[in-house]
């Protein structure tokens, strides 16, 4: 039934990590240097990419396009929480909550997408290396990165539309440090249960049809692997290509699994927002680095590119 006699929400107020008060002083210092390490190792990542012409491939294209998803996608979160750790009030307005959500849900759902686009690219790269050039054209390459932004966007902006559909007109507070789908739902005068099981499958079938696929891929490249020689080499070079990928799916999926397909919805506060840490802070944070390190290729290039920086420096 809808609330009557109450305004209309004209903002929120995020509660944030005020369940931890102690903690707020450490947690922006480890935040704010999370952060601009993220910012660094994505950039490092696009700039030695769009340098070095070897690396103009799609399969470090692709990365280059991840590389810049995620940094929009912290972007969209960290700043306002960094913001929020040391402000006395933390308030956000009702169309910045639209906004924030809408660019949250489409560069995670853009993320989930390149990386399942990424995982077809390894399996024609190593189960039909002939035809690679012809299957995986620059004109493909194009339509798949158009396809990845444009479908991940048009599921938000259908999730945020169906979420801010309802009226809100009763508390603005969202017991969140963003402003989370489930959370803000709960605010919504008219009866939010059809709507939260709607968005819940959703999710359910995206993630777990995204995470299938690129489990599918893999292990069709596990059988192209294991049929290779062993003495050329050619298993270690394939494994290795693969490795930092495959890692950073896990966790990303891993990750958000646990945040969009938990069995109970309305868990505390806490257990809300210390779930959303590692989907919102530290996966960007370490995917950076696991493509980095886990990648000879990247690693050389970067040490050319910053090692030509630093000789030039010094003449």
């Amino acid at each position: 039934m809808k609330r009557e006699n109450q305004t209309q929400v004209t903002e929120f107020v995020l509660v944030g990590f005020s369940a931890f008060p102690d903690l707020q002083g450490v947690l922006f210092v480890v935040f704010l240097l999370m952060y601009l390490m993220t910012l660094a190792g994505n950039l490092a990542i696009m700039a030695v990419i769009q340098i070095d012409r070897h690396l103009h491939t799609p399969m470090y294209l692709f990365l280059g396009v991840l590389s810049f998803s995620e940094t929009c996608y912290t972007f969209v979160i960290i700043p306002k929480t960094l913001v929020d750790l040391t402000a006395e009030s933390t308030t956000i307005s009702f169309p910045g909550c639209v906004a924030q959500m809408f660019f949250f849900l489409g560069l995670g759902g853009t993320n989930c997408i390149i990386l399942t686009v990424m995982g077809y690219d390894r399996y024609l790269a190593i189960c039909h290396p002939l035809r690679y050039g012809s299957l995986m054209s620059s004109h493909i390459f194009v339509k798949l990165m158009a396809g990845s932004w444009i479908s991940g966007f048009l599921l938000s902006l259908f999730e945020t539309t169906l979420i801010f559909w309802s009226p809100f007109c009763g508390s603005n507070i969202i017991n969140h440090f963003f402003c989370h789908m489930r959370p803000v739902l709960r605010l919504a005068c008219t009866d939010s249960n059809t709507t939260e099981v709607a968005i819940s499958m959703m999710s359910m079938l995206g993630l777990s049809g995204s995470f299938l696929f690129i489990v599918l891929t893999y292990l069709l490249i596990l059988g192209t692997i294991l049929r290779l020689p062993s003495a050329s080499g050619e298993r270690e070079k394939a494994f290795s290509t693969c490795a930092a990928h495959l890692t950073v799916v896990v966790m990303h999926f891993g990750f958000a699994s646990i945040i969009y397909l938990k069995p109970s919805p309305r868990g505390t506060l806490e257990e809300d927002i210390l779930m959303s840490v590692p989907y919102t802070i530290l996966t960007p944070f370490l995917s950076p680095m696991i493509f980095t390190l886990r990648n000879k290729e990247i690693k050389s290039a970067l040490r050319k590119a910053f090692g030509k920086r630093i000789f030039s420096q010094k003449m």
